[in-house]
């Protein structure tokens, strides 16, 4: 039988992208709102401006790019939550706008049980949901 090899092992980082016009609304927005630790970019790579930050074992880096066009995609990053609703109000004083999960009901039914999100945009365009998981309990 022959031996199956598991490159992969982990999620290194990930990258968010802006244009420079919204550089300080991004780094403001992951860091105060989102509230991510910072972590120093290698001196050689600060000149191109951004930040990164990390959560765990997950670095998140912001990049600048002048011809960034986010809004349009749905591609995004899943930060998972305790409290949903506490998040969506936190979100809300800063003047993040919460974006509906507008799964057609079909599909709803297929999600996981005790699942609920929803998605917001950073000032970038990137979008990004927002989940809870809560653990059905039986007995």
């Amino acid at each position: 039988m022959e031996e199956i090899k598991v490159w992969l092992t982990a999620i290194d980082h990930i990258q968010v992208t802006s244009p420079p016009e919204v550089e300080n609304a991004m780094l403001f927005f992951y860091s105060q709102v989102l509230k991510l630790t910072e972590i120093t970019k290698p001196l050689v790579l600060q000149a191109n401006g951004g930040a990164w930050y990390v959560l765990g074992d997950i670095q998140i880096h912001v990049g600048i790019e002048k011809q960034a066009n986010n809004q349009v995609s749905r591609r995004h990053i899943c930060f998972r939550v305790h409290d949903l609703e506490a998040f969506a109000k936190h979100l809300q004083v800063h003047g993040v706008e919460i974006i509906s999960d507008r799964v057609p009901p079909s599909v709803a039914d297929r999600l996981p049980t005790g699942y609920d999100r929803f998605f917001i945009r950073d000032p970038g365009g990137n979008r990004i949901e927002i989940a809870e998981f809560t653990p059905i309990r039986l007995g």
